[in-house]
C-alpha cells in the first residue's frame, strides 16, 4: 500500500489491484473513526477524507499504515447484488463488436449476460458506474473513432475490458450494444443506486418488456 495526501482533508490509498482496494475500503467503514467524512475506492486506489479540525493528514496516514495487511481484513460483507434487465436489440454498435471480436450476435450476448461484474467506479457524469471485467473474448474492442454527440439515456456500451450504463444523455463514444429500461440515476432526488463493489449481472429481455419496465428504478435484488 502507497499513501500519498490529497488536498489538506484527504489521503489517498494506492493498491496492487481492485480486490484489495473494495476490501480496505470496508474496513475503514467498518472503523467508523469519530473524524472520518467519506471513503471514496475507485478501481486500485481509496480516497479516505477527514475532518481536518480533528486530526491532521500525518496522523490520518499513520492509522491508515497501522491497519492489517489486506489479506488479513476482516470486514463486514456488504455487497450488493443488482440485476439489470437489458435489451440487446437496441443497440447501434453490435455488429461493429462482432467484427472486431470475431463472435456472432448471439455469442456477444451470451457472454455479455454470462459475467459477474463488479463496479470499479463511478464516474464521467452522475451515476456511471465502470463495470469490470468483459470476459476475454469480449476485450480488445476500442471506442468509436469518432463520438456521438448524444448517447440515448440508460444506454449500455462496451470498450476495452469494461462494459457501463449511460445513466442520462451525454455525448460518448463506447460501443452500444444495448439499453436497459430501469432508471439508475435520478439527480433531483438524489437516486444513485449504484455505488463501488456491488455486484452487477444483465438479463435479456425483449421489446415488449422493455416497454413494460421501462422507467422503473433499479433495486437491489440481493437474497434476504
Amino acid at each position: 500500500m502507497k499513501l500519498s495526501p490529497l488536498g489538506d482533508q484527504g489521503v489517498l490509498a494506492y493498491f496492487a489491484d481492485e480486490a484489495i482496494a473494495v476490501r480496505f475500503a470496508a474496513a475503514v467503514r467498518d472503523a467508523a473513526p469519530r473524524w472520518l467524512f467519506d471513503v471514496v475506492p475507485a478501481y486500485a486506489s481509496v480516497g479516505v477524507f477527514f475532518d481536518a479540525d480533528q486530526i491532521t493528514t500525518s496522523e490520518v496516514t499513520a492509522w491508515l499504515g497501522s491497519l492489517p495487511p489486506s489479506d488479513a481484513l476482516h470486514t463486514t460483507d456488504t455487497t450488493r447484488h443488482f440485476t439489470i434487465p437489458m435489451c440487446y436489440e437496441m443497440q447501434l454498435d453490435l455488429a461493429r463488436v462482432c467484427e472486431a471480436t470475431g463472435l456472432s450476435a448471439d455469442d456477444v450476448i451470451r457472454l455479455h449476460t454470462a459475467t459477474a461484474y463488479t463496479v470499479y467506479a463511478v464516474g464521467f457524469v452522475p451515476g456511471f458506474p465502470y463495470l469490470g471485467y468483459l470476459p476475454k473474448a469480449l476485450c480488445g474492442v476500442g471506442r468509436l473513432p469518432s463520438p456521438r454527440v448524444r448517447v440515448e439515456p440508460r444506454s449500455v456500451g462496451l470498450t476495452g475490458r469494461q462494459t457501463g450504463i449511460y445513466p442520462l444523455a451525454r455525448p460518448g463514444g463506447w460501443n452500444l450494444i444495448g439499453r436497459t429500461p430501469l432508471t439508475i440515476v435520478d439527480v433531483e432526488s438524489g437516486f444513485f443506486p449504484l455505488r463501488v463493489g456491488d455486484a452487477v449481472r444483465f438479463a435479456r429481455i425483449d421489446e415488449k418488456r422493455y416497454r413494460e419496465l421501462e422507467g422503473e428504478r433499479l433495486e437491489d435484488t440481493r437474497p434476504t
